[in-house]
């Protein structure tokens, strides 16, 4: 009796769809891109319960006669390859002739298909692999796909989807991937028969980079252009100071076709270089075209990755694409032709005088917000005590305030004299400490530190921060962050902490979100909060390179104090380090 089998269409269909369809996301991915490659120029995607219920997309694209849609539903079943040839140099973004059968296999799914040139359209229905029904039906030129009941015949599969927040987090932002690809296709998507986004066609790809990724980074884009023998490069690069502390700000499409590919965001990323901070990524839209058999699409089934013929070259194009334009912007930017661009539009005097006043000094606050009663403790720490007995006393004994205070080091370093000998603070690394307890301790207060704007600040997301984000309110609130939705994807900032008045909220939120979605991030609720508590301190926290004067030096002493340990701030890092009489005898050779 033979041991090896030939599987059945059905259960390979299945294994492909495991490659092919993780989640809803991953079927609208498919159809939109067989949509793109059939001409379609207008795409509906319609959503049910997060892509658990209904799946479906609409395009005016070229459409097919009965035969070709009979043979779509066929495996490795593919218009766009004819020769070997073809499979290396790929024009398209679908070939693989996987998709549609393999996400028929594992659903109830409906397709409508009518050419321009035939009065009537085509319709096949398949429940689980098996064609149902074929008739002739009246349509409008173009191809629709309904796709029902996901993973109905794969209970193991549906039980692994997440919310649908979630799920219809991943499809928003599959869709508006795609949308920044093809600013020449007008997109709309609706969920639960709510129109939730819209990507109208635009002839400027910068508008279509501001829809997708937000308005308020349109005055912050500056072009790409730069071609070499291997690689072209179009698109769009944001100001350094608009960064994320991931990479899913930035995207990048090789032949239209949006990819997760190692070589180009190390590219991106030195094109940035000296610009950003370490930890900090940027926002940028990066089209590459290649040569279609100087690139293979055909890595990976999802398709995601790609690799290069000439990797070398293509990377030396994006990086220099991107230094280019912001040196460009650079040099646009210095005094006298026309001076850097603000972070906020500035108000009308009386407007912005009204603020000021109603505000309370926001460098004031920063050093002289004094620490509340204990609510709620932090999170258990490693114990100073352990990690470097020789500190322990001094913070134990409550000295930091009677420290001898020497001067300020580079405006970043405290350099202040004890009995046990010199004690060099780092200024921000202290005062995110106290920040972080302070928050801690105010969590839930209904007397919580924070203050209504006048102006609430809007802030655009992509469709799984969002979701995140409406989770996340009261959670903020807690922290004295107030935010509504404001329609769509975008919220308004009423209210914020005083220690947060001075710069910017957009970006604190934007962090605190990416933080929870980057792989490995944190899930359970107490850590997204402890999370955000440490973004929020950072942020508020006295910066290095700031002066400060004797009152406000004194101030932060106290407030190290005040706090259950002051010798690490909350990333792990030291506070303040001692060198002793004897240290320093032995570093000058005073001692035998």
């Amino acid at each position: 009796m033979p041991r090896i089998r030939i599987l059945p269409d059905i259960l390979s269909n299945k294994i492909a769809a495991g490659e092919v369809v993780e989640r809803p996301a991953a079927v609208v991915k498919e159809l939109v891109e067989n949509a793109i490659d059939a001409g379609g120029r207008r795409i509906v995607v319609e959503i049910e319960a997060g892509g658990r219920r209904l799946i479906r997309v609409a395009d005016d694209g070229a459409g097919m006669d009965p035969d070709d849609t009979l043979l779509a539903l066929e495996r490795y079943a593919t218009s766009k390859l004819a020769s070997d040839e073809d499979l290396f140099a790929i024009r398209t973004l679908g070939f693989r002739g996987e998709a549609l059968p393999s996400i028929a296999s594992v659903s109830r799914l409906t397709l409508v298909s009518r050419p321009a040139d035939l009065s009537a359209g085509t319709e096949v229905r398949v429940e689980g692999g098996r064609i149902q029904n074929v008739s002739e039906t009246g349509a409008p030129p173009g191809t629709m796909v309904t796709v029902k009941d996901l993973f109905f015949n794969t209970p193991a599969r549906r039980k692994f989807l997440k919310t649908v927040q979630t799920e219809m987090g991943h499809i928003g932002d599959c869709l508006a991937g795609l949308a920044l690809g093809h600013p020449e296709i007008d997109f709309r998507l609706i969920h639960n028969g709510k129109a939730t986004r819209r990507w109208p066609a635009v002839s400027d790809s910068g508008d279509r980079v501001a829809d997708v990724l937000g308005r308020n980074l349109q005055n912050d884009l500056f072009p790409l252009s730069l071609e070499n023998e291997a690689a072209a490069v179009t698109g769009w690069v944001a100001s350094p100071r608009v960064n994320r502390s991931t990479s899913r700000g930035v995207h990048l499409f090789v032949n239209g076709r949006h990819v997760k590919a190692r070589t180009l965001l190390h590219a991106v990323m030195q094109g940035y270089r000296q610009r950003l901070m370490k930890g900090q990524f940027p926002v940028a839209v990066c089209h590459v075209r290649v040569p279609a058999e100087q690139v293979d699409v055909n890595v990976h089934p999802t398709k995601h990755e790609v690799r290069f013929a000439r990797q070398r070259e293509v990377h030396g194009v994006v990086a220099g694409a991107v230094a280019a334009a912001l040196n460009q912007a650079d040099r646009r930017q210095r005094p006298g032709m026309g001076g850097s661009p603000q972070p906020r539009t500035p108000l009308p005097s009386g407007i912005g005088e009204s603020i000021r006043h109603y505000q309370r000094s926001p460098f004031d606050d920063k050093i002289s917000s004094p620490a509340q009663k204990p609510l709620t403790r932090p999170p258990a720490e490693p114990d100073p005590a352990r990690e470097l007995p020789r500190q322990t006393n001094l913070w134990q004994q409550g000295r930091f305030a009677r420290l001898n205070v020497i001067g300020q080091f580079r405006r970043t370093y405290l350099l202040c004299e004890s009995e046990e000998g010199l004690i060099i603070i780092d200024q921000h690394a202290a005062h995110e400490r106290v920040y972080y307890e302070q928050l801690h301790r105010r969590r839930g207060s209904t007397n919580a530190a924070a203050q209504k704007l006048l102006i609430p600040e809007t802030i655009e997301l992509s469709h799984r921060e969002a979701a995140l984000l409406q989770d996340l309110l009261p959670v903020l609130a807690h922290l004295g962050l107030e935010i509504e939705p404001f329609g769509g994807t975008t919220f308004a900032i009423k209210a914020a902490p005083l220690m947060l008045l001075e710069g910017e909220l957009g970006p604190v939120i934007r962090e605190i979100l990416e933080t929870a979605l980057a792989p490995g991030g944190a899930a359970e609720p107490d850590a997204v909060l402890d999370d955000s508590v440490k973004i929020m301190a950072c942020h508020g926290a006295i910066r290095a390179r700031q002066t400060l004067d004797d009152r406000q030096i004194r101030r932060l002493l106290q407030q190290m104090d005040e706090c259950d340990n002051p010798s690490h701030c909350p990333h792990g890092r030291p506070t303040w380090i001692r060198w002793t009489q004897n240290d320093l005898e032995k570093a000058f050779g005073r001692q035998g």
